[in-house]
C-alpha cells in the first residue's frame, strides 16, 4: 500500500487508519500524535499532547523539541550530559529525533500496520517501529525492534498526554509499584528560568504523599493533575513482573474516557511521570507548556546513557536500568496503548482484570469498564 503523508501542526506525517483509530506519526523522530480514538462515533477522544511552539517557526536547539508530541521511542532514554566510551547522543537518542524511512503499509484481515526503520550512527544499529491497529478495538500496538547494536543502553516509551486544564481533572494510578522516588538529582535550575517543588531523592510508598521541597506544606497527590501550577517536575515508580502485563490508567470522568497503557515490567520496569505545568521560562517553553508524560522505560530516571549502564541507587535497589543489546539477536520492546469510554462518575482506577482478548478496569468507587485488547501481544508479539 501507498502511504498517506499529511503535514500535521508544522511535522510532515505518515497517517495509519484502522476502523476505530486513526494515528499520525511524524517523520521527524517518529512521534505518535494526533492520535484519534472512536474515530467512528460522533466524539472521537484525542489524549495526546502537541506542544504549543510547533508553527511558530523558532529555532530549537534540542531537536527532540522540534517534533515534540505524544508518545514516541527513546534510545537511549534520557539526556546522556556525560560521553560514555565515545557516545554522545542527543536528548532521547536518534530514534526521537532523527528522521525514519517508510518501509511499507499493509493491511491483514482486521489488523492495520505501518512499518518505519532507521539506522542509528551514534552507536550504529537499526531500529524498526512497526504501529498496527486491529479494526474494532481502539488500541494501538507498539513494536520497536534492535538489531546490530552492541552494549546496555536504557530505552523506553515516551507517552504524553494533554490534560485539560483543570486542577485535578486526570485522575492517574498505576499497578502496584516496589519503589517510588523523586528525582535524585534536581531537575530544574531558577537560574535558567526552571522550577520544580518535588523534593529531591525521596522515596514514597503511597503517590498522594510524594515529599516536596517546601517547608510546613502537605505532600503532593500525584494521582489528581494538573496541580502545583508554576512547577515542572520528575518522579519515577518502579515494579516487579507479577505474570501479568504492568499497567497506567489515567481518568478523565468529565471527558468521559480513561487513557492506558500495559507493559511487560521485566522489560520496561519503571513508569517516569514527567508533570510539565508551566515550570519552564526558556525558549520554547516560555511558561506556557501544560502537558503530562507517563513514561514507561528501562532507565536511571532521565539521565541517559552513563548513569544508566553505570552503578547506581536504582540498580541498587533491585532494579536494571539499562537494557542489554546483543549484535547476534534482535531485541523487541513490545507496548501497548489504548482508550475506553467511561461515564462521568467513573473514579481511579484501583486494579485491573485480565481475560482472553479483554481488560476490564475496576474504579474505586467499584464501577468497572471492559475493552478488547490482545494484551498477549507483549509476550507473544502476535495479533
Amino acid at each position: 500500500m501507498k502511504p498517506i503523508v499529511k503535514t500535521i501542526d508544522a511535522q510532515p506525517s505518515w497517517i495509519l487508519r484502522g476502523k476505530s483509530v486513526e494515528l499520525a506519526v511524524t517523520r521527524l523522530g517518529g512521534h505518535m500524535a494526533p492520535v484519534k480514538f472512536y474515530r467512528d462515533t460522533k466524539n472521537p477522544v484525542q489524549p495526546y499532547y502537541i506542544s504549543p511552539w510547533q508553527r511558530e517557526g523558532l529555532k530549537i536547539d534540542d531537536p527532540v523539541l522540534v517534533p515534540l508530541r505524544g508518545d514516541f521511542f527513546c534510545a537511549p532514554f534520557g539526556a546522556n550530559e556525560e560521553e560514555y566510551r565515545g557516545e554522545q547522543h542527543r536528548c532521547h537518542g536518534e530514534p526521537a529525533h532523527a528522521k525514519w524511512k517508510f518501509v511499507r503499509q499493509e493491511k491483514d484481515g482486521k489488523t492495520n500496520s505501518l512499518t518505519l526503520a532507521m539506522r542509528t550512527k551514534v552507536r550504529p544499529g537499526k531500529v524498526t517501529k512497526t504501529l498496527s491497529l486491529i479494526d474494532g478495538q481502539n488500541v494501538v500496538y507498539s513494536k520497536h525492534v534492535l538489531e546490530g547494536y552492541t552494549g546496555a543502553m536504557p530505552m523506553g516509551h515516551h507517552a504524553t498526554l494533554a490534560p485539560r486544564d483543570v486542577a485535578g481533572s486526570l485522575r492517574v494510578t498505576t499497578s502496584a509499584f516496589s519503589l517510588g522516588m523523586t528525582c535524585t538529582e534536581p531537575t530544574c535550575d531558577p537560574a535558567t528560568g526552571s522550577y520544580q517543588s518535588f523534593a529531591v531523592g525521596k522515596r514514597f510508598r503511597d503517590p498522594r504523599e510524594v515529599p516536596l521541597l517546601f517547608k510546613d506544606v502537605p505532600p503532593a497527590d500525584v494521582t489528581a493533575l494538573p496541580a502545583r501550577k508554576g512547577y515542572t517536575d520528575l518522579l519515577a515508580m518502579y515494579k516487579k513482573s507479577t505474570g501479568e502485563p504492568a499497567w497506567t490508567a489515567a481518568v478523565d470522568a468529565d471527558a468521559g474516557f480513561l487513557w492506558f497503557s500495559l507493559k511487560d515490567a521485566a522489560v520496561l520496569p519503571a513508569t517516569v511521570f514527567w508533570i510539565s505545568n508551566r515550570g519552564r521560562h526558556m525558549e520554547p517553553w516560555a511558561g506556557r507548556n501544560l502537558c503530562l508524560g507517563l513514561e514507561d522505560v528501562c532507565g536511571n530516571f532521565a539521565f541517559g546513557l552513563a548513569k544508566s549502564v553505570n552503578a547506581n541507587a536504582i540498580q541498587k535497589a533491585g532494579f536494571p536500568t539499562a537494557i542489554k543489546l546483543s549484535p547476534k539477536t534482535p531485541t523487541a520492546i513490545r507496548y501497548i496503548q489504548g482508550v475506553v469510554r467511561v461515564p462521568k462518575n467513573f473514579g481511579p482506577v484501583k486494579t485491573v482484570r485480565y481475560e482472553k482478548n479483554r481488560v476490564t478496569f475496576v474504579a474505586e468507587n467499584r464501577k468497572s469498564v471492559s475493552t478488547v485488547v490482545k494484551w498477549s501481544f507483549l509476550e507473544t508479539g502476535e495479533l
